[in-house]
């Protein structure tokens, strides 16, 4: 049964047999059985978003972008995010992760990198890539609140790069909007 769909979990499994076999049985013991027979569901419900708030941010700027995505010249402000993209190989499930910085002024991408992985590397290795290609710029930098850049050690690279950092309000929609609004990912 879990072969032809993988993406059955034990609830799933459970009600099948209830409905197409007309088997009782209790959802604990299904549940026992998949986990010995390592059955898995491939698919899992969505948890809002890749990335995650800080639950104790060491850094917070304030938004100076203010939802003013124009810029008159080039290099005047960037946004930057993480996304996350998912792939199968078979019934399993990978992700990778998509850290870009964007300008504002005529949508290009200043970086990028793709990982496997999302942490603070991330940010770090697309700002050092977007500063080493352009080395005497000097941007509003804006991201939401993600780990990556509410930490001291981002805030103190942008400051050594000479750039002023702003951040979306917390519980606001996160850069993926404005992201979206460029026809972005």
């Amino acid at each position: 049964m879990h072969r032809e769909t993988p993406d059955k979990g034990c609830r799933r499994i459970r009600d099948d047999l209830a409905h197409d076999y007309n088997t009782k049985i209790n959802d604990k013991r299904v549940l026992r059985i998949c986990w010995q027979l390592a059955i898995k569901s491939t698919i899992k419900y969505s948890n809002h978003g890749c990335t995650r708030q800080a639950a104790k941010p060491q850094h917070i700027a304030e938004n100076i972008l203010n939802r003013n995505f124009n810029a008159d010249k080039p290099n005047e402000k960037w946004l930057t995010d993480v996304t996350e993209f998912k792939y199968y190989i078979g019934p399993e499930k990978h992700k990778v992760y998509l850290s870009a910085i964007l300008d504002l002024y005529d949508r290009r991408i200043v970086s990028f990198i793709i990982r496997d992985y999302n942490n603070n590397q991330l940010a770090y290795d697309t700002f050092h890539a977007a500063v080493t290609a352009n080395p005497s710029v000097y941007p509003l930098f804006h991201s939401d609140r993600e780990f990556s850049y509410t930490n001291r050690t981002f805030h103190g690279m942008l400051v050594k790069a000479g750039m002023t950092q702003s951040m979306s309000r917390e519980e606001n929609a996160l850069i993926t909007a404005q992201w979206k609004a460029f026809g972005g990912f």
